[in-house]
């Protein structure tokens, strides 16, 4: 098995992700994929005018972004069942094309199920770029594996 069940874990445990620059061909990217133009994303001129002083990525591409990051660790490579909920997100800063994002986790809630064979994992999440500036923030529920009773 790769990574850890429901059953070893406990609140409390922190756990943080490696580095990611987010790139001018990320945010191009995002654009397709989700059709938002948006100007803040796509026109230097009329940013560089504005209180931001340049373009900014997509709050949902960092969000994505943190996704990612958080699944590289591979701690629920196997007993992940499902992305459940996101609660409370927050946008706190802008993240410009060159930023580096790294994602902090701690978890603050675990729970069984009415299912015995699962558990509900409730993390604290928060996104810091390279100033150590905390961009996003927000908790991320899953859905994971627990050992079956015997």
């Amino acid at each position: 098995m790769t990574g850890i069940r429901f059953d070893d874990l406990q609140t409390g445990m922190r756990f943080d992700t490696c580095r990611r620059t987010v790139t001018e061909a990320d945010v191009v990217n995002f654009c397709g994929v989700s059709g938002d133009f948006h100007s803040l994303h796509t026109d230097a001129e009329a940013m560089r005018d504005s209180p931001f002083g340049q373009r900014i990525a997509h709050g949902a591409l960092v969000l994505s972004m943190v996704t990612g990051l958080r699944g590289r660790l591979h701690m629920f490579t196997d007993s992940l069942l499902a992305f459940a909920e996101i609660r409370r997100w927050r946008f706190l800063a802008p993240v410009f094309i060159g930023d580096t994002i790294r994602v902090s986790n701690e978890i603050i809630e675990l729970r069984p199920t009415s299912k015995a064979d699962r558990g509900v994992m409730v993390q604290r999440v928060e996104v810091f770029n390279q100033h150590d500036s905390r961009v996003q923030e927000g908790e991320i529920v899953s859905i994971l594996k627990r050992a079956v009773p015997a």
